[in-house]
């Protein structure tokens, strides 16, 4: 049995890892990059085998470093079986329309503008090569065993973290492999604890925060503070979310501090078609988050939500006092990008960021002191606050992650750190090896490993 890092190592972008036994190959994740410009060039170069040669993809989650490269998959010859949940089926189809509407305008702004270096910017795929992805969705339930072939089987379990994402738990050539997804929080606003694994050969964990503990931060009371500051300074709150599980746990707490009247009876804006929809998949999946019916509707009448454009357009040129959550999480694309067009350069302006920012990316930039940012080939000022609240993010720290394998009756053959940058990793590595005695691998990007 062999595995290959092709993606998600040394990074937390890109999620591909291969597994080739008895003849068949399995793809867990297939996760396009993010970040920093040599990463994003990779989601152009083919995979070191032919897709058509991969017989399933296992997905544990729907987050674009987890999915996104999918339709390059299927655009390259890909006719397997993708196996997923069926939230994150719903996730999945979500964020990659989104991806690929967001990348057509970007190239079709690119080259009505001339900011390309190109001759021609061309998206890394569009809406009808992605619509090819869906009709190979299989849904499975969690904790039901999935049999792939006659010797190879697989169980999905709770991870945490966004609606529908699993780990993966993978049974071939008599031995247990455990792939963790992304490892949700302990004490998630919105999501149940995940499900630890209780053997495993080799484990396969995610090392986002391998090097963080949270603070223990009141974070109701952060955004209380951030929103009334802003308000009576006159200024709008930005808040870059990702769509999925972020912008509805961000909704949740904006909910509750407007029932407790403990913020200013102003504008609440969702400002993401997809973070909208995504309110669908959470009323449709209700045995998978902690929040009732009645508080789903209860808290979407506190929002004015933005579905078209123009309506984005009229936001932004209403110069009330107001908050709002718009996407992307990292600040890589979507209409928050149009928001900070008109408001980064406004001292009176707070930008909360509010989850992990990958390296190279415009939310990196700012949490980093950056003086200026680039936005569709022109630079803006920083004047806005950029404040953040930790708290909030979907991801384990390293309590959450050392604690993950605690339940483990066995002792892994070998734990293999990925989907974290590398001095994570290492620390994570350390802890592992104090704490358990495993033998602990930070893989290389594109290195193989026979097990």
């Amino acid at each position: 049995m062999k595995i290959k890092f092709l993606g998600g190592a040394g990074t937390v972008t890109g999620s591909k890892t291969l597994i080739e036994s008895n003849g068949l190959r399995i793809l867990i994740d297939c996760g396009q990059f993010q970040g920093i410009k040599p990463l994003r060039e990779l989601n152009w170069e083919p995979l070191p085998i032919l897709p058509n040669t991969i017989d399933f993809v296992l997905l544990t989650h729907g987050h674009l470093d987890h999915c996104g490269w999918l339709p390059r998959l299927v655009n390259q010859g890909f006719e397997g079986k993708i196996y997923c949940t069926s939230p994150t089926a719903a996730v999945t189809k979500l964020i990659l329309l989104d991806s690929a509407k967001i990348q057509e305008e970007e190239a079709n702004k690119a080259n009505e503008e001339h900011f390309s270096k190109h001759e021609k910017a061309e998206p890394l795929y569009n809406i009808e090569q992605t619509e090819e992805v869906f009709p190979l969705f299989r849904v499975i339930k969690p904790n039901q065993k999935v049999s792939l072939d006659a010797e190879i089987s697989a169980v999905f379990r709770n991870a945490g973290h966004i609606i529908g994402a699993c780990s993966i738990e993978l049974k071939l050539e008599g031995e247990t492999l455990v792939f963790s997804g992304d490892i949700g929080r302990d004490n998630d606003v919105l999501m149940y604890s995940p499900v630890k694994p209780k053997e495993a050969d080799y484990v396969f964990l995610e090392s986002t925060y391998g090097n963080r503990i949270h603070p223990d931060e009141d974070v109701k009371l952060l955004l209380e503070t951030y929103i009334n500051n802003t308000y009576q300074n006159g200024g709008t709150v930005i808040i870059p979310s990702f769509a999925v599980e972020r912008a509805q746990t961000i909704m949740y707490l904006i909910w509750k501090l407007k029932e407790e009247d403990r913020i200013p009876n102003i504008p609440y804006v969702i400002d993401t078609p997809m973070g909208i929809n995504v309110l669908d998949v959470f009323t449709d999946n209700k045995n998978w988050h902690k929040l009732s019916e009645n508080d789903c509707v209860e808290m979407c009448k506190t929002f004015t939500m933005n579905t078209e454009y123009q309506e984005t357009i009229d936001t932004i040129f209403d110069k009330r006092p107001k908050v709002v959550i718009a996407a992307s999480g990292m600040v890589t694309g979507g209409r928050v990008l149009s928001y900070l067009e008109e408001y980064i350069g406004l001292p009176e302006t707070a930008i909360i960021m509010v989850g992990y920012q990958g390296e190279g990316t415009r939310g990196r930039k700012l949490l980093e002191g950056a003086t200026e940012i680039k936005i569709h080939g022109k630079y803006y000022p920083v004047l806005a606050k950029i404040l953040e609240i930790q708290g909030l993010s979907a991801h384990g720290d390293q309590n959450d992650l050392l604690n993950w394998l605690s339940e483990l009756k066995n002792k892994p053959k070998k734990v293999f750190l990925v989907h974290g940058e590398n001095q994570p990793a290492d620390e994570l590595r350390i802890k592992i090896q104090e704490k358990y005695g495993f033998d602990c691998a930070v893989p290389l990007m594109g290195q193989e490993f026979e097990l």
